[in-house]
C-alpha cells in the first residue's frame, strides 16, 4: 500500500499521527513544509506516491492551501485533508472549494483522525478501483447480470448481418447497444447513421430517409442523398420505429425485402447495402393488433429481438454509472470531479428512475453543478430523488467498493431469512453449545437459512454462496459492533477473529 503523506512543521504532530497510523498498519512519510512535498511528488513514482496528504494549513514556508492546489492540479484524485486550528475556520471553507476532502480540527482526538484517514484511503481504493473498471469497460458500463445478457448477446451477434430489434423503454440506452453491435460487426469500418423517426415531422421524414432529386418539392433546390444512401455499407439505426407513418412503413418494406428505393421525385431505383437496426418503446404487438403497425414490416424487422432493462432492474449498476457521469460532466465543464458518498448512492437506488440511465446521467450533471462540497451527501441529491417514496418492499442497494456488484438483498426471494440480529444475535454461540435457538419469527435460524437457501437456489442463481455468506457476515459483525459500542478490537475478540480480519471485513462489506 502506497503511503500517507504528512506535512507539518509541529514535530509533536508528525509524531502522534505516524505512531497511531503505523499501529493500523497505514505506512506513513513525514514532511516539514510544502516545499518538500512538492519536491518528493516530482520524482514519486505510481508505487510510492501518496495514497492520502495530511496537510497542516499554517506552515512556515508555504501554505497548506496552496500545496492543496499545486497538488490538486498534478494528482486531481488524491484525497487531501487539512489540518486547521478553530481560528482558521474560515480558511477550513477555502479547503473544501480548493477540493480537499475533509478538514480536521486541532485539537483533534487521536482515534477520529485515525478513522477520518482510514476513510480517506478506503476512499482512494474505491477510486482506484472503480477507474480500473471504467478504463476495461469504456463502451457500455454495467455488471447487472441483465445486462450481461445483453453483451452475450451483442457477442453472439458479433459477426452476424441479421436485422435486430432493439425493445426498451425511452432513455435506457438503444442508441448505445445498436452503436455496439455496429462496431463489433463486419461492418464496423462503414458509417453508424441513426435516424429518430418520432422526431421528424412526418412530411419531411420520406425525404430523411430516401432523399430528394432537385425540385422535388418547394424548397428543393438540389439533389439530397436520403439515410438510407448515406448508411451504405454500415450500419442504418431507426430510432422509435413504432412511430413511424404507416404509408413509409409500406416503403421501408420494400427497401428490406430487395435493398431498392426511389428518391423523392426520382424515377431511376437506388441500390443500397445497409444493415438495419430498430428500435422502439412501444409493444409492437400491440400496435399490429390495432393496425397502427404493418405486419409483414414487424416480422422483417423481429429476426433477432434485444430486451435492454430498464435502470431500475439493474440497481446494481447506479453506482458504476453515477461514478461514469459525474466524471463526464467534470470533463465537460472543466472542473474537478466530485465524489458521492455511499449514503447518498444508496439513497439513489431506491429512486425508480422513470427517466432510466439518461434520467442519471442528468441528475450527474445537476450534482456536479449545484452539490455545495466535492463530496456528494444524501441531502445535496435533487428534489425529485430526495422527495421520492422507494418502492414497497425496496431497501437500498449494498454500495460494494471492491468486489463485482452482488443482486441487492431487496431482490431476493423472501422465504424465511434468517433473523441474527438483536434476539438471535446469539445464534452461532448457542450451536456451538449444541442448543437450537429459535428465530424470531418461530421455528429456529437453521430452519430459516435453509428456507432462504431454497428460495434462492430455485431461481437457478450461481452466488448462492456469495450472497448468503456476505448477509451473514454483514450481520454478524454489525451485532457484535453494537454489543461493543463500535469498539472494532473489541468486538473481533469476541468473534474470536483477528483485528486485521474485522477491518477488512467492514471495508469488503462496506460497513462503516
Amino acid at each position: 500500500m502506497k503511503p500517507i503523506w504528512i506535512v507539518d512543521d509541529d514535530q509533536s504532530i508528525r509524531f502522534v499521527l505516524e505512531k497511531a497510523l503505523l499501529r493500523e498498519g497505514l505506512p506513513t512519510r513525514s514532511f516539514t513544509n510544502p516545499r518538500e512535498v512538492l519536491s518528493a511528488l516530482e520524482t514519486a513514482t505510481e508505487e510510492d506516491g501518496p495514497q492520502i496528504l495530511v496537510s497542516d494549513i499554517r506552515m512556515p514556508g508555504g501554505s497548506g492551501l496552496d500545496l492543496l492546489e499545486k497538488v490538486k492540479a498534478k494528482l486531481p484524485g488524491l484525497p487531501v485533508i487539512i489540518m486547521t486550528a478553530f481560528s482558521d475556520l474560515d480558511s477550513a471553507v477555502s479547503a473544501f472549494q480548493g477540493g480537499a476532502f475533509e478538514y480536521l480540527p486541532k485539537p483533534f482526538d487521536l482515534p477520529k483522525a485515525v478513522e477520518l484517514i482510514r476513510r480517506a484511503v478506503e476512499e482512494s481504493q474505491r477510486e482506484e478501483v472503480a477507474e480500473e473498471r471504467m478504463a476495461a469497460t469504456p463502451e457500455m458500463l454495467g455488471q447487472a447480470p441483465a445486462m450481461q445478457d445483453v453483451f452475450r448477446a451483442i457477442g453472439r451477434l458479433s459477426q452476424s448481418m441479421v436485422t435486430v430489434m432493439i425493445t426498451g423503454e425511452s432513455g435506457s440506452g438503444k442508441e448505445l447497444v445498436a452503436r455496439a453491435l455496429h462496431k463489433h460487426s463486419p461492418r464496423a469500418n462503414g458509417p453508424f447513421v441513426a435516424i429518430n423517426t418520432a422526431a421528424i415531422p412526418k412530411d419531411l421524414l420520406e425525404s430523411e430517409l430516401f432523399g430528394h432529386e432537385r425540385g422535388a418539392f418547394t424548397g428543393a433546390q438540389t439533389m439530397r442523398r436520403g439515410r438510407f444512401e448515406q448508411a451504405d455499407g454500415g450500419t442504418l439505426f431507426l430510432d422509435e420505429i413504432g412511430d413511424m407513418p404507416f404509408d413509409l412503413q409500406t416503403r421501408l418494406l420494400r427497401v428490406l425485402s430487395d435493398g431498392n428505393f426511389y428518391r423523392v421525385g426520382g424515377h431511376n431505383a437506388v441500390k443500397t447495402n445497409v444493415r438495419v437496426i430498430a428500435a422502439t418503446h412501444q409493444d409492437l404487438e400491440q400496435r399490429v393488433k390495432e393496425g397502427g403497425f404493418r405486419e409483414d414490416l414487424f416480422h422483417r424487422l423481429n429476426v433477432i429481438r434485444l430486451r435492454l432493462p430498464a435502470l431500475r432492474e439493474r440497481r446494481e449498476d447506479v453506482f458504476m454509472l453515477t461514478r461514469h457521469f459525474l466524471q463526464q460532466s467534470a470533463k465537460q465543464l472543466g472542473v474537478e470531479p466530485k465524489r458521492i458518498s455511499d449514503a447518498a448512492l444508496q439513497q439513489l437506488s431506491t429512486f425508480s428512475f422513470p427517466g432510466n440511465v439518461r434520467q442519471l446521467e442528468n441528475i450527474c450533471h445537476w450534482l456536479t453543478v449545484m452539490a455545495p462540497a466535492q463530496v456528494i451527501e444524501a441531502k445535496d441529491l435533487p428534489p425529485e430523488v430526495l422527495g421520492a417514496v422507494a418502492e414497497p418492499g425496496r431497501a437500498p442497494v449494498p454500495v460494494d467498493s471492491g468486489t463485482a456488484p452482488q443482486r441487492p438483498p431487496a431482490e431476493l426471494p423472501r422465504a424465511a431469512a434468517p433473523d441474527v440480529s438483536h434476539t438471535g444475535a446469539a445464534a452461532p454461540l448457542a450451536e456451538a453449545a449444541g442448543q437450537p435457538v429459535p428465530a424470531s419469527g418461530g421455528g429456529t435460524w437453521e430452519s430459516g437459512l435453509e428456507a432462504e437457501a431454497m428460495a434462492l437456489l430455485a431461481t437457478g442463481r450461481s452466488d448462492v454462496w456469495d450472497v448468503l455468506t456476505r448477509r451473514f457476515e454483514s450481520k454478524l459483525i454489525q451485532t457484535a459492533l453494537l454489543n461493543t459500542r463500535g469498539r472494532r478490537i473489541e468486538a473481533a475478540q469476541k468473534l474470536g477473529i483477528g483485528r486485521n480480519t474485522i477491518t477488512r471485513k467492514i471495508q469488503e462489506l462496506n460497513l462503516e
